[in-house]
């Protein structure tokens, strides 16, 4: 929030979170960048404004209240002492638990278990970063120590979760084992690399850390890129290169960029977006393994026995949620962890999933938006007060794709018809139809 003390005499300033993306604009701080300055009230914004993140407009926004925190007790950094709740993820599901139990509670001891730094940041950021011209500092928000020292809880960074025990209530790290009351479990999922994918000789950005190495090496100056999968990220990620001055080529299996979610006016659409960035699209082709040339560039070879060449390669194929951990302490898991709807409880006594990683009705959940709200419903639980539960909405799909901005609502039915309801020059429109009713509608 900023310090800046609102003088309108409508109250003090109000917060409102993209449905699509997860950012939140705060009225305090505005968006200088699109011209919004600082005590910009939401009220006040141009309907055309647009998410700086995702694009959507402000109808997409919705008030949030985010809890001031409770002070925290101090901690001592040293051993564990006694149980408490250990959250294993420093994403932003992982903090963002925090946060929740921090705003109600400032006692009870909090371990976040981290694999990477834990440094926070705004993960859709990523696929849009270096059109913008962002460093791996400017993404950054808040360090992993400064975090952790804010919400008084014990950071252990750099440390990977190796084993859990339901009956002992304790969880194996790379730094020892620890005792919970209950357990958080907000891993995330992580690049599925297909088979014939050697991971030596392509990038997969899943993460800030991976990012910054990217960055590094195309800091260097403009090359060629390939980057295989035409889905969101891909799609996001070929659009942002080009942006930055890279030649890039897609590589999709369909004929246009996400044919398993958008309908065919609309992946004209966005092919066309792209193409006018420079972007080269190779539709219809499989990659069906990589090698590295003596002047140091990749090849591509394709299943249909052609082959291009590229100075960076980039995997966008999709998400796994990890299984080891969770699968050896015999947790339900059915592509990702198995969560009671409502509550957010797994099949383990006192453990609970949020995030990338766990599965509703057999679906992965990977979306940014229901975090806060997760967390919410799991910081309640552990602290023993009534809350109404989570009820799963679809959130707006979003693509960050400025050349051909596509937004997606409702929830959409793999395979089934699709209406125009206008299709001109400036603007698409189409709608799903159940029973009837609308059940989902794009805008393009």
């Amino acid at each position: 929030m900023s310090d800046l003390a609102p003088a309108d005499g409508l109250g003090p300033w109000q917060q409102f979170l993209c449905r699509a993306c997860g950012l939140i604009y705060d009225e305090g701080e505005g968006d200088p960048d699109s011209g919004l300055p600082p005590g910009t009230r939401f009220a006040d914004i141009p309907e055309d404004w647009a998410c700086p993140i995702c694009g959507v407009t402000k109808a997409d926004f919705e008030p949030y209240r985010r809890r001031a925190p409770v002070a925290p007790m101090p901690i001592s950094v040293g051993p564990q002492r006694r149980p408490g709740v250990v959250i294993v993820g420093g994403g932003i599901s992982g903090w963002s638990v925090a946060e929740a139990i921090r705003a109600e509670d400032a006692r009870v001891p909090i371990t976040l278990v981290s694999a990477c730094d834990g440094g926070l940041y705004h993960k859709p950021e990523l696929s849009v970063a270096l059109g913008r011209g962002l460093n791996p500092e400017a993404l950054r928000r808040e360090t992993g120590d400064a975090a952790a020292a804010r919400l008084g809880l014990r950071l252990m960074a750099d440390t990977v979760a190796v084993g859990l025990s339901l009956e002992r209530h304790s969880l194996r790290t790379t730094r020892g084992t620890l005792a919970y009351t209950h357990l958080v479990l907000a891993h995330g999922a992580r690049p599925a690399l297909p088979a014939c994918l050697d991971p030596a000789l392509c990038w997969r950005v899943n993460d800030l850390a991976a990012w910054s190495a990217l960055h590094a090496e195309l800091a260097r100056g403009p090359r060629t890129v390939a980057v295989i999968g035409a889905g969101m990220v891909g799609c996001e990620l070929a659009e942002d290169l080009a942006r930055a001055g890279h030649a890039v080529t897609l590589v999709g299996a369909g004929s246009l960029p996400l044919p398993d979610l958008l309908p065919e006016p609309a992946g004209r659409r966005l092919l066309t977006g792209l193409e006018g960035l420079g972007v080269r699209y190779r539709g219809n082709s499989l990659v069906s393994g990589l090698s590295r040339t003596p002047d140091g560039l990749t090849t591509l070879a394709l299943a249909d026995g052609t082959r291009l060449s590229a100075a960076t390669v980039i995997a966008a194929t999709g998400l796994a949620t990890p299984s080891r951990l969770v699968r050896g302490a015999g947790l339900a898991f059915d592509r990702g962890i198995v969560v009671d709807p409502a509550s957010l409880r797994t099949s383990g006594p006192d453990i609970f999933a949020l995030g990338d990683c766990i599965s509703l009705d057999g679906q992965p959940c990977r979306f940014i938006e229901p975090v806060a709200r997760q967390a919410a419903v799991i910081a309640h639980a552990i602290l023993g007060r009534e809350h109404a539960g989570y009820v799963h909405a679809a959130p707006v799909i979003r693509l960050k794709t400025r050349s051909a901005p596509i937004a997606l609502h409702g929830a959409p039915v793999a395979g089934a018809p699709w209406h125009v309801v206008e299709d001109s020059e400036h603007r698409l429109a189409m709608e799903q139809r159940q029973g009837g009713a609308v059940t989902a509608w794009l805008a393009a």
